[in-house]
């Protein structure tokens, strides 16, 4: 009996051993299945643009993110990006278009977007703003004015005067719809904190004169001066007869010339045509803005530069404008153009601008151009 015990339990035993190496056995094979499945997944063929923005927040909040923007993520790949590490947030640089699902998966945890940075000078026209975006930033100048001209409220004054530091590899429509949508916000939010509300036609009728005033006032100083002037001469239904007006475009660093005002048929030409022009002339300072909303009181209808000093002579009577013009002949002129100081509105507004898109927040290009309607 004791034999014949021992033989069951050692039969037992063999049994329990087969079954325990047969599971063992098929969660290999099945983790073999699945590491297979797994790599053949993270092979999948992948598209996108070079660069990418991705928001704060958690793994699977990022993941759900990426899906709603076209990247058809899921759990398997929550989970690669967890063996990875954490998802990085801001601009990324994938640094190609086409990749592996798990060169995207990896590259989101481990790679940043190099920023560059550019600034679009108070009274520069875009048409010169376009071609300094396309050589900084290695574009396609002809996409650039394409979408440009196609989506731009106005010829000019789309975009804020002022410093972007911007992700090298951005695509030219999500640049030039991110550098629309952002101006957008800033004049919306500038336009409530001074009228309760923002009418965008109304803004831009305020943008031109403010672009006015950016190609004529010598300072900051001067500006609200400038801006009284306009006003005093488009009451009195006088055409502004204002050189500014004619450096737009392509003309943004020319003379202008007595056979250039006789020739131009555009808007733009101020001596020809009375009232403001179509559309602004420039991109326009905090300052400029200022002055356009808020002119000072006065009863000036007329300047003109001092060569001496390099700042305007201001007078309502035509005689004394005309004696002030005769002074500057064989005078030359022995000044340095005056620098846009910073001021308070400057310092103001610095709270509510946020340049560095590396903190910004946007989700995809289809919000950046709902943003510039």
């Amino acid at each position: 009996m004791p034999q014949k015990s021992e033989n069951i339990n050692i039969m037992k035993n063999i049994k329990r051993n087969k079954i325990i190496a047969l599971i063992i056995f098929n969660i290999i094979e099945l983790f073999l299945i699945a590491s297979i499945a797994v790599l053949f997944y993270l092979n999948i063929p992948l598209s996108s643009t070079k660069v990418i923005y991705i928001p704060k927040g958690s793994t699977s909040s990022i993941i759900s993110h990426l899906n709603k923007n076209g990247y058809e993520t899921n759990i398997i790949d929550k989970i690669v990006v967890r063996t990875f590490g954490y998802p990085q947030n801001g601009w990324i640089d994938l640094k190609q278009h086409y990749m592996t699902k798990g060169d995207f998966l990896y590259k989101i945890t481990k790679s940043k977007a190099a920023l560059r940075s550019i600034t679009l000078i108070p009274g520069e026209t875009s048409y010169i703003f376009l071609q300094h975006l396309a050589q900084k930033f290695n574009l396609s100048l002809e996409k650039l004015q394409k979408i440009y001209d196609q989506y731009a409220y106005k010829n000019d004054g789309n975009i804020l005067a002022e410093t972007y530091s911007l992700p090298y590899g951005m695509k030219e429509d999500h640049l030039l719809f991110y550098l629309f949508s952002q101006t957008n916000k800033h004049y919306e939010e500038f336009s409530r904190k001074i009228f309760g509300y923002y009418d965008k036609k109304k803004w831009y009728f305020y943008i031109t004169i403010a672009s006015i005033i950016q190609k004529e006032a010598a300072s900051v100083d001067e500006m609200p001066l400038v801006s009284s002037v306009i006003y005093n001469r488009l009451r009195k239904n006088m055409a502004l007869q204002m050189d500014g007006t004619l450096n737009y475009g392509k003309y943004s660093h020319m003379k202008v010339s007595a056979k250039r005002i006789r020739e131009d048929n555009s808007s733009y030409n101020t001596y020809r045509n009375k009232g403001l022009p179509a559309s602004p002339v420039c991109a326009v300072s905090l300052n400029a803005i200022k002055a356009a909303i808020f002119p000072v009181k006065s009863d000036y209808l007329y300047f003109v530069k001092d060569n001496k000093t390099g700042l305007h002579k201001f007078t309502n009577s035509y005689s004394t404008h005309v004696k002030n013009i005769k002074a500057n002949r064989g005078v030359k002129k022995s000044y340095t153009k005056n620098k846009e100081e910073e001021t308070n509105i400057d310092k103001e507004a610095k709270k509510i601008m946020k340049t560095d898109v590396s903190k910004q927040n946007p989700s995809s290009i289809k919000d950046l151009w709902n943003n510039i309607k």
